[in-house]
């Protein structure tokens, strides 16, 4: 009986290494092609913008506030209707996350009273030194959509008397 149980196992070894090596590879070629993601991954931060080209974010800092690692420093200023980047009073003049510290964890997305911060799809991070690890702002936001004005944007007086927009529920 001990000699058999080795032989066993031994076979059993044997089997799944042939059955491996019929398999097919699923070795990825990296820097041409890259692995998708899986629906709520979480990778860098995006500040969105709104269809018109103005930002997001209001410069409330609830995101600085929610995260636990203490990544995110946000400043904000006044608009003016001269000079109006978001729709609400105040926007982010200064808005940096340390890449260092952030732990991915998703509290300042859930934070954000207008969905302006969200972790993207993008999981390609690398630094040469911790300098490049601070993402200013103008790293974070997306690009001002094609049929849209640059920011900041001159309005008339009264047009935004809203901050936080009509918000939906979550589609999933």
């Amino acid at each position: 009986m001990r000699v058999v149980e080795p032989v066993v196992e031994l076979a059993r070894g044997l089997w799944t290494t042939l059955r491996m090596m019929l398999d097919k590879p699923v070795t990825i070629q990296y820097p041409e092609q890259k692995k998708p993601v899986k629906a709520r991954f979480r990778g860098r931060h995006v500040l969105k913008r709104y269809e018109s080209g103005l930002e997001k974010c209001i410069g409330c800092a609830l995101c600085a506030a929610a995260c636990p690692a203490d990544a995110i420093f946000v400043e904000s200023s006044e608009n003016t209707d001269e000079e109006r980047y978001s729709p609400g009073e105040r926007y982010a003049s200064t808005y940096e996350i340390n890449m260092l510290r952030c732990i991915f964890c998703g509290f300042c997305e859930d934070a954000c009273p207008t969905e302006a911060i969200v972790l993207g799809d993008q999981y390609e991070l690398s630094f040469t030194d911790r300098r490049q690890s601070i993402y200013p702002k103008e790293m974070l936001i997306e690009p001002v959509p094609a049929d849209a004005k640059p920011t900041p944007h001159k309005t008339e007086p009264g047009v935004y008397t809203r901050s936080v927009p009509e918000m939906k529920d979550p589609q999933d």
